[in-house]
Order: structure tokens, then C-alpha cells, then sequence
């Protein structure tokens, strides 16, 4: 019973995580760099304390579910998913995260070319946390379906 359940909420929220991931990559942050920069960054500021928040705990308990399901049954398969999706929490916030402060940082000329390549910094480092969460649903995915 234990199983089942972990089994399914890691791959419930390990899905969700990657389709959040996913959106944003493909859709939110090319349409919000479409736009000019100041525009962009106003924008990403609030859209981005709201997904965090949201991404955050979809990762934990993810990765929580996966790591139990593995301790209770074993399973490398749910092992090595659990720790590629909890890796994308420390991945934010030593490699994402100084991007972050600088693009909240108020003394940041919004209309500046710094701004522009933070922006594109921020969007090719999320594309490794879209990567990193659709192999591991893949694997959950998988998983469950053998």
C-alpha cells in the first residue's frame, strides 16, 4: 500500500513539476523575453515569487515520495529519479538563484543590455531544470507501466 502511494504521488508531482518546467520553457519565458526588457522583468518578478513557491514543493515531496518508495521497497529506478528531481532544488538555488537576486535587485536599469542577458541567462538555466524534470517523470513513467 506504501508503495502504490509513493509511486503515485512522486509521479503526480514529479509530472506536474515537469509540465510547470516545461511551460515555462517553451511558452512563458520566450513570450515574456518577446516583450522589452523592463517589461520582461516586471513581469518576471511576481510570476516568478508565485511559481517558485509552487515548484518548490512539487520538487520536495516528489523527490520525498520517490526516495521513501525506494527505501520501502527498493527500486534503483525510483532512487535515481528521487535524486535527479530533488538535484533541481540545490541546482536553483546555488546556480539559479544569483541571477535571480540581480534581476529583483532594485538598482538593475530594467532597459539595460544587462537585463537582456540576464533574462537569457535565467531562460537557458531553466531549460536545465525542464531537462532534468522530464527524464525523471520519464523514469517514473516508466516505472510504473513495467
Amino acid at each position: 500500500m506504501l508503495s502504490s502511494l509513493t509511486e503515485f504521488l512522486a509521479t503526480l508531482t514529479g509530472g506536474l513539476f515537469t509540465g510547470a518546467a516545461v511551460y515555462v520553457t517553451l511558452v512563458k519565458h520566450p513570450a515574456r523575453v518577446s516583450c522589452e526588457s523592463a517589461l520582461a522583468i516586471s513581469e518576471f518578478r511576481p510570476s516568478y515569487k508565485r511559481a517558485a513557491v509552487m515548484q518548490a514543493t512539487l520538487a520536495l515531496v516528489g523527490a520525498a515520495a520517490a526516495l521513501v518508495r525506494w527505501g520501502v521497497s527498493g527500486g534503483r529506478g525510483w532512487l535515481v529519479g528521487g535524486l535527479l528531481l530533488g538535484a533541481v532544488i540545490p541546482f536553483t538555488v546555488f546556480v539559479i538563484v544569483p541571477t535571480n537576486k540581480r534581476l529583483f535587485e532594485g538598482s538593475l536599469d530594467l532597459n539595460s543590455p544587462e537585463s537582456t542577458n540576464l533574462l537569457a541567462r535565467w531562460g537557458r538555466l531553466h531549460v536545465v531544470r525542464s531537462a532534468a524534470s522530464l527524464v525523471t517523470f520519464l523514469i517514473f513513467v516508466f516505472l510504473l507501466v513495467r
